[in-house]
C-alpha cells in the first residue's frame, strides 16, 4: 500500500491535506489563464481537446518488441527482467487462513452505497453498460485461490484404464473409513444444526464460488446497481478546467455530484459546473479557503465544509480553519456558517480538522474536540467538552450512521476507541476499545462499522493499515479482524485524519480492496485485481477481478452491490471504468476513455494519492485535490484542477 505525504511542517493548521508530491514529468506546468467569468469557465474542446495530434505507435524494433518503447508519465511501461518470473503462491490472497478472531454474527444488510466524494447516501446517479470478460484461467495466479489441477494421462495407452477387482475392494474400504472419521469430526464440531449451518457458510464465503456471500448465497447480495452500459462505450471528452493561480499549497479538496451539476472547490468558494459543458452556474464564496469537506450529501443535495476564518496573506499564510458551513448544491447557496467555544471557557474558536454529514448532522472534529450541527438550521447539537479522563473526539465518519474516533490517554501512550453515536444526540450507542500499539485509525465505512488502523506501526509502508476491524455496531463486539498485509494490498488511509481512506469500498457484507501492482502475463507492465474479505468471519472471498495486463485498478465506490472501479492506463491506452458484479465478479465496461496522446497526458497528469474521482449518469470527473505555485521549469506546461469524460 501507499500513503500520501502528510501536511507540511510549516503549515500551523495541521487539518490540512498534505503537501504534493513533486509532478510527474511533462505532467504539470503553468496553468492555462482562466477564461472570462473566473475559474469556473471551461476551455472549448477544439478537435483535439488538449491541442496534440494523436500518437503514433511506436514501430518494432528489429526482431520483434523484444524493447518496448518508453511509457508516457503515469503509464505502465516496465521491461520484464532478463529471466522469465517465478511462479509465486497467489498474490493478494492469504498464505494461510487467517487466525479466528472471538466474535459473533452480525447481520446481512443491504448494500451499502457509495463511500466516495460527492454522492448521497442512499442512492447514486444512474447510467452506465457492459460486456463480461472472460473467466479467469486455471493457473496458480495473483490474488486467486490456485485450482487444482488434472493428473496428466499416462503415456502408452488410449484411455483410462478400469480398477482391476482387488483395487475397487481396496478404494471402497478406504473411502468407508475416512467417511465414517470425517462424520465423526464434523458431528465433533458441528454442535447441532444451527452451529453447523453456520459454519458451512463461512467456509464457503472463503472457498466456494458458488455462495460468495459470507452470510447468504449469491442471490443475496451484487446487483441492484444503477449505472448501466450504454450503447457506446467510447468516451470522449467533457470539459478540463485549468488549475487555479495560487501563491502557495492550497487545498481544494472536495467535489460532488447531483442531477444538475458537478460541484468542485475552487480559491476561497465552491463552485457548481453545467455537467456535461462546464459553464459555471453558480458560486458559493467563502471568507476563506477551504480546509476540509464532507464526502457525503444529504438525500436533497446538502453538505458541509470547514474553511479558514478569513483569507490568505503575506502576514497570515494559514488562518485557522474554525469555520463550519453548510451548502445546498441544488441552489448554490451557503445556508449558514459559524464557529464554536470549547466549554472550558473563553472567546476562541476550536479549530477543526475534519468534516463529515450523517443524515441531517454535520459532524466536525480535531485535536480540540468535536462538535456537530443540525443540517438544516446550523442549530449546535454537541460541541467539545471537558473531559476528566483526557478523552476528546479525533474525528468521526458520516454516511448512513455516525460513528466517532475517541482519543484517550497520553501522547506517548494513547488509547483510542471506536463509537457508534446518536446522530441527534451525540449518545454513544456502543463502545469498542482499540487493542494496544495503535495510535491512529480511520472508519472505512459507518454501517457495517469498519475501522482500518495501523497496528504497532507494521504496515510499513505507510498506508496506515496493518489490520481491518469489523465491529458489531450495536454490541460494540469485534466481529473480525482482517490482517492486511502492506506489500499484498494497496488500499490507504492518512494516519492522522479519521475519515480519510481511498481506494477501497464496502458492501455485501463485504470490503473490497486492490492488490498491489506486480507483473503481468504479458512481455512488460504491471497489473492488479480487486479482491474481497468477509466482515464476519474475515476469510478471504472467492472475488478476484483481474485489471488486465497493463492496467491497475481500484474501487470508486459501490453501485447497489455492484463495485465501481477504475482502471488506471497504461501509456498507450486511456482509462477505464467498469461495474464489477458483486454476486459473479464479472466486470462490465460502462467507460473506454481515448488513447489520443494529449487526452491520454491530461488523464495521467493526476495522481490517484491525491485525486477525486466521481463517475454517475456515463460521466467520469477526475479532480485534483490540492495545487500549488508551478516550477519555473514547467511554467510552459498544462495543469487541470478537473478533466470530464462522458459517454452520454
Amino acid at each position: 500500500m501507499t500513503q500520501p505525504p502528510q501536511p507540511p511542517p510549516n503549515d500551523p493548521s495541521q487539518g490540512g491535506f498534505g503537501a504534493p508530491q513533486d509532478p510527474p514529468p511533462g505532467g504539470f506546468g503553468a496553468p492555462q489563464d482562466p477564461p472570462p467569468g473566473g475559474f469556473g469557465a471551461p476551455t472549448p474542446p477544439p478537435a483535439d481537446p488538449f491541442g496534440k495530434q494523436p500518437a503514433t505507435p511506436p514501430p518494432p524494433a528489429p526482431g520483434g518488441y523484444g524493447t518496448p518503447p518508453p511509457p508516457a508519465p503515469g503509464g505502465y511501461g516496465t521491461p520484464p527482467p532478463a529471466g522469465p518470473p517465478q511462479q509465486q503462491p497467489g498474490y493478494g490472497y492469504p498464505q494461510g487462513p487467517p487466525q479466528q478472531q472471538p466474535g459473533y454474527g452480525y447481520p446481512h444488510d443491504q448494500p451499502t452505497q457509495p463511500s466516495g466524494y460527492g454522492f448521497p447516501p442512499g442512492q447514486a446517479p444512474q447510467q452506465g453498460y457492459g460486456f463480461p470478460p472472460g473467466q479467469p484461467t486455471q493457473q496458480q495466479s495473483y490474488g486467486y485461490p490456485t485450482a487444482p489441477m488434472q493428473q496428466p494421462q499416462q503415456p502408452g495407452g488410449n484411455g483410462p484404464k478400469k480398477f482391476s477387482t482387488q483395487s475397487q475392494i481396496i478404494v471402497a474400504a478406504v473411502v468407508a473409513v475416512a467417511l465414517i472419521i470425517g462424520g465423526g469430526v464434523w458431528f465433533a464440531s458441528s454442535g447441532g444444526d444451527d452451529e453447523g449451518k453456520k459454519d458451512e457458510a463461512s467456509t464457503s464465503a472463503g472457498t466456494s464460488g458458488e455462495n460468495k456471500g459470507g452470510s447468504g448465497s449469491s442471490d443475496s447480495i451484487g446487483g441492484g446497481g444503477k449505472e448501466k452500459a450504454p450503447a457506446n462505450t467510447k468516451a470522449q471528452v467533457g470539459f478540463q478546467l485549468p488549475q487555479p493561480k495560487v501563491t502557495d499549497v492550497t487545498t481544494v479538496a472536495g467535489s460532488w455530484l447531483t442531477d444538475k451539476a458537478y460541484v468542485k472547490t475552487g480559491v476561497n468558494e465552491i463552485v457548481g459546473y453545467d455537467l456535461a459543458k462546464g459553464t459555471k452556474l453558480w458560486s458559493i464564496p467563502l471568507d476563506g479557503q477551504l480546509c476540509a469537506a464532507s464526502r457525503y450529501m444529504s438525500k436533497d443535495f446538502k453538505t458541509a465544509v470547514a474553511f479558514e476564518e478569513g483569507k490568505r496573506t503575506t502576514a497570515n499564510k494559514y488562518p485557522t480553519c474554525n469555520q463550519v458551513g453548510a451548502l445546498d448544491l441544488n441552489t448554490g447557496k451557503l445556508m449558514w456558517s459559524k464557529s464554536v467555544t470549547a466549554s472550558t471557557g473563553g472567546d476562541r474558536p476550536v479549530r477543526f480538522d475534519e468534516i463529515t454529514v450523517s443524515g441531517t448532522t454535520v459532524a466536525a472534529g480535531g485535536t480540540e474536540g468535536g462538535a456537530a450541527f443540525d443540517l438544516n438550521t446550523g442549530a449546535e447539537r454537541w460541541k467539545p467538552k471537558v473531559s476528566t479522563d483526557g478523552c476528546y473526539d479525533k474525528g468521526y465518519g458520516g454516511g448512513e450512521a455516525l460513528a466517532v474516533v475517541r482519543k484517550c490517554g497520553t501522547y506517548d501512550d494513547p488509547q483510542l476507541v471506536i463509537q457508534a453515536l446518536n446522530p441527534t444526540t451525540g449518545a454513544p450507542l456502543s463502545s469498542y476499545k482499540m487493542p494496544p500499539g495503535v495510535d491512529y485509525a480511520s472508519i472505512v465505512s459507518t454501517k457495517p462499522l469498519v475501522v482500518a488502523a495501523d497496528v504497532g506501526d507494521t504496515a510499513g509502508d505507510g498506508s496506515g493499515i496493518s489490520d481491518f476491524f469489523s465491529i458489531d455496531a450495536a454490541s460494540g463486539k469485534l466481529l473480525t479482524r482482517i490482517a492486511a498485509d502492506g506489500e499484498k494490498y494497496a488500499a490507504s488511509c492518512r494516519a492522522t485524519k479519521v475519515e480519510s481512506c481511498q481506494h477501497l469500498a464496502v458492501g455485501n457484507n463485504r470490503i473490497y480492496v486492490p492488490t498491489e501492482e506486480h507483473e503481468g502475463t504479458g512481455e512488460y507492465g504491471n497489473t492488479n485485481e480487486i479482491v474481497s474479505f468477509d466482515l464476519t468471519t474475515g476469510k478471504p472471498t472467492s472475488d478476484r477481478a483481474d485489471a488486465g495486463d497493463r492496467y491497475s485498478m481500484f474501487p470508486v465506490r459501490m453501485d447497489g452491490g455492484n463495485i465501481i472501479a477504475y482502471k488506471e492506463p497504461p501509456y498507450d491506452k486511456g482509462g477505464q471504468i467498469v461495474s464489477i458484479d458483486g454476486a459473479t465478479f464479472k466486470q462490465t465496461v460502462l467507460m473506454d476513455n481515448p488513447s489520443d496522446e494529449s487526452v491520454r497526458d491530461a488523464e495521467t497528469s493526476f495522481s490517484s494519492d491525491y485525486a477525486e474521482y466521481l463517475y454517475g449518469n456515463g460521466k467520469l470527473y477526475i479532480s485534483e485535490t490540492m495545487v500549488s505555485k508551478p516550477r519555473e521549469s514547467a511554467l510552459d506546461d498544462k495543469e487541470y484542477l478537473v478533466v470530464s469524460f462522458s459517454t452520454s
